[in-house]
């Protein structure tokens, strides 16, 4: 009787822990780029009431043959907290600078603290990419971005935002301005080539990305020039990520590779002017959320009958 009580207690503390994971989902329904959890339960730990046997092969007089064996389980645990890193809608938001990644990209931020300029190898070959494996950065699914005062790109907790530079402003024949793959750097108004030796930014008046993530400005004297063009990073594993606070994710041990690279329909274009939307399901939650609520009923009737068995056993002697 006492593994009974055992048992709802092991039910218990899970389905509590469900019903923690189901409360920050909802309490998230209007976070931007909020990934929802699922929280995963398994049975626990079991003992053998009758261990089995096969039997004999070539049985003979009086030999039995196999039996099951026969175990006793001690309630549920949980298994795991998966989140949900499936793409959600966008919310306009009428801001130029607002992105988000229409896809499973994720944006590289940061302090600076360090230029990002790993190339990858595969096989002693070098392929486009940088190697975001070893830290050093954020990822994250929110791109509410403005410019600081010293021209830098950066997100609305004052993180970085990293991408390519571009090499000059001169365009090519296709009238595309050449970027520095080689490197990930912090996003920032380059130099105005008609500056002396030491150098001064272009006065920008406005801001705007386009889907491949090319940031362009345009000058006081409605000069075009490139600022940068964002990267994304592309997660081999996201439910390894580390999320940190806020909406934040570092590399995990089992994130596996992290590549940063320029935005792709493999990994979603950017969508200025939108951000976003939490993918909270409120049905399934509210739903989950009822049965759970059963469970853990049920699992204090179990508590409550054995605990009126025992007293029944304590009585049983008047």
């Amino acid at each position: 009787m006492v593994k009974s009580m055992n048992a709802a207690i092991a039910g218990l503390k899970a389905h509590q822990t469900r019903l923690d994971v189901l409360g920050n989902n909802i309490a998230n329904v209007n976070t931007w780029g909020y990934k929802s959890r699922t929280t995963n339960f398994q049975d626990s730990v079991y003992t053998n009431l009758k261990s089995g046997q096969g039997g004999s092969a070539t049985p003979t007089v009086g030999t039995l043959g196999g039996i099951n064996t026969s175990q006793l389980g001690y309630g549920s645990v949980v298994s795991s907290v998966s989140t949900n890193f499936g793409n959600t809608n966008g919310q306009y938001t009428g801001n130029d600078l607002d992105c988000m990644v229409d896809g499973t990209g994720f944006f590289i931020v940061g302090p600076y603290n360090q230029t990002l300029n790993t190339q990858i190898e595969i096989q002693g070959s070098v392929v486009p990419g940088i190697d975001l494996s070893g830290g050093g950065a954020y990822f994250s699914r929110v791109g509410i971005f403005n410019p600081d005062a010293n021209g830098y790109l950066v997100d609305s907790s004052g993180n970085y935002v990293y991408g390519y530079a571009p090499v000059s402003q001169e365009k090519d024949e296709n009238g595309q301005v050449t970027m520095n793959y080689d490197q990930l750097v912090p996003i920032r108004v380059p130099l105005n080539e008609g500056a002396d030796a030491n150098g001064e930014l272009y006065t920008v008046s406005s801001w705007r990305i386009g889907q491949d993530g090319t940031v362009v400005g345009t000058t006081i004297d409605k000069q075009i020039i490139t600022i940068g063009q964002i990267a994304v990073a592309n997660i081999e594993n996201p439910n390894g990520l580390n999320q940190k606070s806020g909406y934040y994710y570092e590399v995990g041990q089992n994130s596996g590779r992290c590549v940063g690279m320029p935005t792709t329909e493999a990994t979603g274009l950017i969508n200025s002017g939108f951000l976003e939307m939490s993918n909270t399901d409120l049905a399934f939650d509210f739903a989950t959320m009822i049965t759970t609520e059963r469970g853990y009923q049920a699992n204090t009737k179990i508590i409550t009958v054995t605990d009126e068995i025992l007293e029944q056993l304590v009585n049983m002697k008047r």
